[in-house]
């Protein structure tokens, strides 16, 4: 594990398909850490988020349960998802424990809706660190930009990319992301020219 930014840990699987990393996100709070869209770690790693600790695992949707069930079994943190992504997340094997809503601070985060991939689709936004976590809505490839999955994948193209024309709402400047490489400084400029290559 590195930390990526100050008290925010990450840890990265290769995905051979894809091209680029699959990130899991573990956030120090005094409150209960977090582990946002936990990727398999290794036994090492595995090891070091034990030690450190989990109050609550946070999956931003349906398709990012990855190691949820593993890192839930070795601390015993409640996992967390969007109800409307939850049926199919379940029907994969993820034990789900809560529900996640945009409007709700979690940690110190505010969930934010970023539908369109999947109908339950989340982004976290931490307003005093102008820090915004995304899960499958925002890739960072190839790095140092923003793009959107292939439309094949994308529940509702459309939606997806209001919703992502909606998160420049919010004030961030570090992009965390699920997959690809993450946008320490300067982000909301990358997503705003993602946002303009939409089509009209």
């Amino acid at each position: 594990m590195q930390e990526i930014v100050p008290g925010i840990w990450t840890w990265r699987k290769f995905s051979e398909p894809h091209g680029y990393d699959f990130n899991g996100h573990l956030v120090l709070d005094r409150a209960g850490n977090l582990c946002i869209d936990p990727v398999e770690p290794s036994s090492q790693d595995m090891t070091e988020i034990a030690r450190l600790g989990v109050a609550r695992i946070v999956i931003t949707n349906r398709n990012h349960s990855r190691a949820a069930n593993l890192v839930r079994a070795r601390t015993e943190a409640p996992v967390a998802i969007h109800p409307a992504d939850a049926p199919h997340a379940r029907a994969q094997g993820l034990e789900v424990d809560e529900d996640l809503a945009p409007g709700q601070r979690i940690g110190p985060f505010l969930v934010a809706a970023a539908a369109g991939k999947s109908p339950g689709e989340v982004a976290l936004h931490w307003p005093e660190r102008r820090l915004l976590i995304v899960g499958d809505a925002i890739i960072g490839h190839p790095p140092g930009k923003c793009s959107l999955l292939r439309e094949k994948v994308l529940d509702d193209p459309a939606a997806l990319r209001r919703s992502v024309a909606s998160l420049l709402d919010l004030d961030f400047d570090t992009l965390l992301v699920g997959d690809g490489v993450s946008v320490l400084s300067g982000a909301k400029a990358r997503v705003k020219e993602l946002v303009a290559s939409f089509p009209a």
